[in-house]
């Protein structure tokens, strides 16, 4: 059965390379952006296929347009991409309100407006799925990542308690969990103003994120990523976290290895909190 995929952020990136993955499965898509005219290409390309909709997910009345839009336009949503999303770098201390506040409008309100605007047409159907990109740092963090990484671990709260509340209505959730891939994400990555005595440990995460910009040479290939989520969802069981790339996949194992080694250290006493008797 053909479906109808709303995928925000589809100008680039891993929002570009969903849309040629749905179209070459097949399907319809409402791909959307700010600057709608940045889908020309993908409209003229897959003519009858891309509707190109203007939408910035931080604004709520925004959001439930588009969806009511691609509602009336194709009569349903089957699958939902929470894609849109920017890099961000700088110590927790650098970091300001406006700019931590900025940041969770995209990463996180953003994606759970959408989600509360699709659900009920899902829940009538009793199908559909729902697509969060996330990132290997929706797991574990680095220095100068606190911002960005708290929008993701949020993100990842926020799905794996959605996945449990939808599933029974037919409806999946799946957290895509990307490495380093050849996107424009780094591009886009905005910075905090510096305190030097963060250069030691956020000045390595600020020169690997310069160097990345520059070269555009990450490992990870958008169009394979996306083939890698279609699979997925097509599973009988769709797995709700998904990492991709070599480094995505050793850095979450390594993560959730070096988490179950501190725990173990500190068991006995963790146990030990209860009252007595």
């Amino acid at each position: 059965m053909t479906k109808v995929w709303l995928i925000t952020g589809a100008n680039s990136g891993f929002g570009r390379a969903f849309t040629t993955a749905a179209v070459g499965e097949g399907d319809l898509v409402v791909a959307t952006a700010r600057r709608p005219e940045t889908l020309k290409d993908l409209v003229e390309a897959h003519p009858g296929r891309v509707t190109a909709l203007p939408l910035d997910v931080t604004d709520p009345a925004a959001v439930d347009a588009s969806v009511a839009e691609a509602v009336a336009r194709h009569g349903r949503i089957d699958v939902l991409v929470n894609n849109a999303g920017r890099g961000h770098v700088g110590a927790a201390e650098e970091t300001t309100d406006a700019e931590l506040r900025s940041l969770f409008e995209v990463h996180f309100f953003g994606p759970a407006a959408l989600v509360r605007a699709v659900l009920p047409h899902m829940r009538e159907r009793r199908r559909g799925a729902i697509v969060q990109l996330s990132s290997m740092g929706g797991q574990m963090s680095f220095p100068g990542m606190s911002a960005y990484s708290g929008t993701k671990f949020a993100l990842e709260g926020f799905s794996e308690a959605l996945a449990t509340e939808v599933a029974p209505l037919g409806i999946k959730v799946l957290v895509v969990e990307p490495g380093a891939f050849r996107t424009n994400l780094m591009n886009g990555t905005t910075a905090s103003t510096r305190i030097d005595d963060y250069a030691p440990t956020v000045g390595a995460t600020r020169d690997a994120l310069d160097a990345a910009a520059r070269s555009g040479d990450e490992p990870g290939d958008p169009a394979k990523a996306a083939a890698a989520v279609v699979a997925a969802l097509a599973a009988e069981h769709t797995p709700l976290r998904l990492p991709l790339g070599d480094d995505g996949v050793d850095a979450v194992l390594g993560h959730l290895d070096s988490v179950r080694d501190e725990i173990a250290v500190w068991e006995t006493v963790a146990r030990a909190t209860r009252f007595d008797g």
